[in-house]
């Protein structure tokens, strides 16, 4: 089994992420990829909604080193490749969305399957399993409420499962609320957030300075 990178936590306004966590549905321990905030800008000032932390297993440095060792972190910041490199690997990944503003699970639910299925439009694949993956996704959504400080958590498995869990305080929970076995979802919402047009541009960017740094650690040692 291979060692954790050694990475720091982050702090985005009041939450902090972890360097490492053990999530809901698997049995691994995820480091931190990159975290920032999701944000509008209203009337002219930039309202922040959520904190986004994004974690991955271990062996995705391997895995992305392969294609993007040398590179430097604004080379990754502006390739949509790589982020779809890291949206499709076939390694563990974590998103834990904190709020930092109260949100209904029916807004929060409806505003990602609407970017869920925006995505799907714009690769050509929109099938029957995708319709019925977002039914159950809104369907995991539809009685809930988070207040600040509470979580989404979404661990995405490489055979394209998906578990969603939720968290009311700092606590991680052992098990998920409801498991999606759709990758095009998995991937689709992790996409919707460090993707092109993700909803996150500081999570994305953070991603992309810690991941240049761990692909700059992970060379020196090969060499």
């Amino acid at each position: 089994m291979s060692k954790s990178p050694s990475v720091t936590g982050v702090q985005v306004e009041t939450q902090l992420f972890p360097p490492t966590v053990k999530p809901p549905g698997t049995t691994n321990t995820l480091f931190l990829a990159g975290a920032g905030a999701r944000g509008l800008d209203i009337q002219g000032k930039f309202v922040k909604f959520t904190a986004i932390g994004v974690y991955l297993e271990d062996s995705a440095v391997g895995s992305l080193a392969v294609k993007w060792k040398g590179k430097t972190a604004e080379e990754l910041t502006e390739s949509v490749e790589f982020f779809r490199d890291v949206v499709t690997g076939s390694f563990e990944k974590f998103t834990q969305v904190t709020m930092i503003l109260p949100l209904t699970g029916k807004q929060y639910s409806e505003k990602v399957a609407e970017n869920c299925v925006a995505h799907w439009k714009a690769v050509g694949i929109h099938t029957d399993a995708e319709a019925k993956a977002i039914e159950k996704f809104l369907e995991a959504f539809k009685d809930q409420t988070f207040q600040p400080g509470s979580s989404i958590l979404f661990t995405q498995l490489p055979d394209g499962s998906l578990t969603i869990s939720f968290s009311k305080d700092h606590s991680m929970p052992e098990g998920g609320n409801a498991v999606i076995k759709n990758k095009h979802l998995a991937e689709a919402i992790l996409e919707s957030i460090i993707g092109k047009h993700g909803v996150s541009p500081e999570a994305r960017q953070s991603l992309a300075v810690r991941v240049s740094d761990l692909l700059k650690k992970f060379d020196d040692k090969a060499a």
